[in-house]
């Protein structure tokens, strides 16, 4: 067999929706509980990867679903897409998560006569790591940054947008965006211990054609 590379993890993951989206599935028949119904489909999709390609799955270590890849697997509700992500630092709303995201949004529906389900997947999105910032927060900064703001600027807009840092926190990361400016994001990330991730903006703009380093699978 082959070894998984991003072009064909893109391939498939194309392939795999609109399979899945035809098939009748007696196991997910009454469950409401939208991880259950993640976890199903994410294990389907490793499975069907697996009859067809070489790759290493992730583990709890690298905490992303292909670690080769820098890709990790989400997927949720149509009704609201959205999902968590391990904390690891407040600079992930400014720059990112650190990998890219696969993002498969369903809808499910269930056939009470047949007792079976049907998940028909709306979209399936690709978003480049550098843009899995949060949408509102690197708009600001690209906003101030254009209109020649200072670190003085930054750290203000940083304490208005309540990142979970202190004093020291936010002079060093308003250092490190007039050094290294973030590229505009595509997620509504919010504050809790786990980052709260909701993708309707970058399915909508998916959908519009429109956004650099986000690609629509379907």
């Amino acid at each position: 067999m082959e070894r998984l590379t991003l072009a064909k993890l893109k391939k498939a993951a194309s392939v795999f929706v609109r399979d899945m989206s035809r098939q009748d599935i007696p196991d997910l028949f009454g469950v409401s509980d939208g991880k259950a119904v993640g976890t199903y489909v994410e294990h389907s999709f490793h499975g069907y990867l697996r009859q067809r390609y070489i790759y290493d799955a992730g583990s709890s270590a690298s905490g992303i679903d292909f670690p080769e890849l820098e890709i990790d697997l989400k997927v949720t509700s149509a009704r609201q897409p959205q999902s968590s992500c391990p904390y690891r630092d407040a600079g992930q709303k400014v720059y990112g998560v650190g990998y890219h995201l696969l993002v498969f949004v369903y809808n499910k529906q269930d056939d009470n006569v047949s007792q079976i389900a049907r998940l028909q997947f709306q979209s399936a999105r690709f978003i480049h790591k550098t843009h899995t910032a949060d949408y509102q927060t690197t708009r600001g900064i690209l906003e101030i940054l254009e209109r020649d703001g200072n670190v003085d600027d930054i750290v203000a807009f940083l304490e208005e947008r309540n990142l979970p840092l202190d004093e020291m926190g936010r002079l060093h990361l308003a250092e490190c965006i007039l050094k290294t400016p973030p590229r505009q994001g595509y997620l509504t990330i919010s504050n809790a211990l786990q980052w709260r991730l909701q993708y309707g903006r970058a399915v909508k703009i998916a959908d519009e054609g429109g956004g650099e380093g986000i690609e629509n699978l379907l």
